[in-house]
């Protein structure tokens, strides 16, 4: 298959390319950089684009089979001012818009646009088991994901069929927020944050990977598919889950206060609880290779 990816030098997409690539696949990046153009070491092949300016090359994205749309700003990686939540807005919204307007266009649009959103659409939901059929929450993050999924929609017009994997916590040392967790807890220093008791909904990278692909293949699949494990985690039991893995105490503890002081608005994310499951994807048959805490921590050793 041509598969374009947006997003593909992240945590998910570049996981995503090595995959993709070692299956014998032709994969077109979408890229902002000129040098990065046309064909590459890796045997990819470079299109450009620019979300902000509602631009890219169409002509790069004819005959593809499958686009994954992945690009975003990343949400934990700065304090979130107005002028950061403006970027990571416009950079889903205004990035999906594109590609969306873009795949309306072709004269041989793709078969299926795998358009990214997040468990956040959901807001803050406690310990409520949380489905594909659960309503948007009303946060900034909710929000965000209900536009976000909403620009696709010129796709879906045009009678491509259109997914939105709403994923969880990918679990990695390779990136993303366990990339930047997991030094602490090897160094032991790791604890949980705030209460403990927020639930998080973890996926393993490779999981992650596999069921992008288990998307792109399945026909009948469209619409809002969660992608999390099977099992989603509190903090607390997270955090015992990586001090068992890792051979590591985990006394420590990060105070409410203390997350609200140091990350602002995003402190409420943090100690927020998704317990969100992939009710779609089980139903579908998707098997996962790591569906339990301990298995995923050590799958993301090993990244």
């Amino acid at each position: 298959m041509r598969i374009a990816v947006t997003g593909s030098t992240g945590l998910i997409g570049s996981a995503l390319v090595r995959s993709l690539l070692a299956d014998g696949h032709e994969v077109v990046r979408l890229v902002r950089r000129r040098s990065r153009v046309g064909p590459q070491a890796d045997g990819t092949v470079g299109v450009g684009w620019n979300p902000h300016l509602l631009q890219v090359d169409a002509a790069g994205l004819e005959g593809a089979d499958a686009v994954v749309h992945l690009a975003g700003a990343g949400v934990g990686d700065r304090r979130w001012t107005q002028a950061y939540k403006r970027e990571i807005r416009d950079s889903r919204v205004l990035g999906t818009e594109t590609v969306a307007g873009a795949l309306a266009k072709l004269k041989r649009p793709p078969a299926v646009l795998v358009s990214a959103s997040a468990v956040g659409f959901y807001g803050q939901t406690g310990s409520l088991e949380i489905d594909e059929d659960s309503p948007a929450g009303d946060d900034f993050l909710a929000r965000v994901c209900v536009e976000w999924e909403a620009a696709a929609r010129p796709a879906a017009d045009a009678g491509i069929r259109v997914v939105h994997p709403r994923t969880g916590l990918v679990l990695s040392a390779a990136g993303g927020a366990a990339g930047r967790m997991l030094p602490l807890f090897r160094l032991g220093l790791g604890g949980r944050l705030g209460s403990g008791g927020q639930y998080w909904s973890i996926i393993a990278l490779a999981d992650e990977v596999a069921a992008l692909r288990f998307l792109i293949d399945r026909r009948e699949m469209s619409g809002p598919v969660n992608l999390t494990g099977p099992a989603p985690v509190t903090n607390a039991e997270l955090t015992e889950a990586l001090g068992r893995v890792l051979g590591r105490p985990t006394a420590l503890a990060v105070p409410s206060f203390a997350l609200k002081a140091a990350l602002g608005e995003m402190a409420v994310e943090v100690a927020g609880s998704h317990r969100v499951v992939p009710a779609r994807l089980l139903a579908a048959g998707f098997r996962f290779r790591y569906p339990d805490v301990d298995s995923a921590v050590r799958a993301a050793l090993e990244d």
